[in-house]
């Protein structure tokens, strides 16, 4: 297959290309069938130098062209001729057509920047954005300078408020002195009050003690007295007392003497019975 496609001329970053026809097995830079024109990326603008004749030939039998070739010729209107030529029209009209087709393109776009207008606009944008950043950082040292002064100025007045305070103090204590000079007169009165209504609580506490005292008195002086009928009472019980104890120990001892002679008898009753049992067993022997 046959490709129209560019090789690569020129040095290191500063490149220019041929337009070519050749073989797709060759290498990039090897053997062409034809050279086509000149094709210059660097120029400002770029340059493009075409043998249209020769291009629509290969077009015309069958070559193909890369993506790159194809939308250089089509911004050169070498489609739009052919399409012209398919149409049947002169060599005139063709030439008069694309020359208007070329003028009104020119007129719709654009015209392409430089590298000094594109390296001109990058400055200059740099340049603002510095501007800018400067512009925002005065803006935050007056805002930080101005909390600063406020938060100063707010201090000031606190300690202003402060020594008002202490400057106060002394004339509120003298005040309170001076209220207590004259609340004396009437705690007086009050310590006096409280003294007497102390007083007759005191007499009426006496009061209420002291009968209950003599009551007292009076109980303990009846006392002797009952003790004394009971002092006279006591040798009388205890001598009942004796007596019926006696009189126990005599019946115990009595109950005593009998139960002892009972058991004697028991006893002389038991021997007999056993000499009785002797007896008669010696008789049976």
């Amino acid at each position: 297959m046959v490709k129209i496609r560019l090789q690569r001329h020129g040095r290191k970053k500063l490149p220019y290309y041929h337009i070519v026809v050749a073989d797709l097995r060759s290498k990039r830079d090897g053997r062409i069938i034809e050279d086509l024109g000149r094709f210059s990326p660097t120029q400002e603008p770029s340059l493009v130098r075409l043998e249209q004749d020769r291009v629509i030939h290969w077009l015309k039998n069958g070559a193909q062209p890369t993506d790159t070739v194809r939308s250089i010729l089509k911004k050169e209107g070498i489609y739009y001729r052919l399409h012209l030529e398919r149409w049947g029209k002169s060599v005139t009209e063709i030439d008069e057509t694309i020359s208007q087709w070329k003028e009104d393109r020119q007129k719709s776009q654009k015209p392409a920047d430089t590298k000094a207008q594109r390296m001109k606009a990058q400055l200059k944008a740099e340049e603002e954005a510095f501007k800018k950043e400067q512009e925002t950082r005065a803006r935050e040292e007056a805002e930080k300078a101005k909390a600063e002064a406020e938060a100063a100025k707010k201090a000031e007045e606190e300690a202003a408020a402060a020594e008002e305070v202490k400057a106060e103090e002394p004339k509120a204590e003298e005040a309170k002195a001076d209220e207590k000079a004259d609340d004396a007169p009437a705690a007086a009165e009050k310590s006096e009050k409280a003294e007497v209504t102390a007083e007759t609580k005191a007499e009426e506490k006496a009061e209420t003690t002291e009968k209950p005292k003599a009551e007292a008195k009076k109980e303990e002086e009846k006392k002797p007295e009952a003790d004394k009928a009971e002092a006279k009472e006591e040798p009388k019980k205890e001598a009942k007392a004796e007596k019926t104890e006696e009189k126990e120990a005599k019946a115990e001892k009595k109950a005593e003497s009998k139960e002892d002679e009972s058991a004697g008898k028991k006893e002389e009753a038991a021997d007999e019975a056993s000499d009785k049992k002797d007896s008669e067993e010696e008789k049976k022997k």
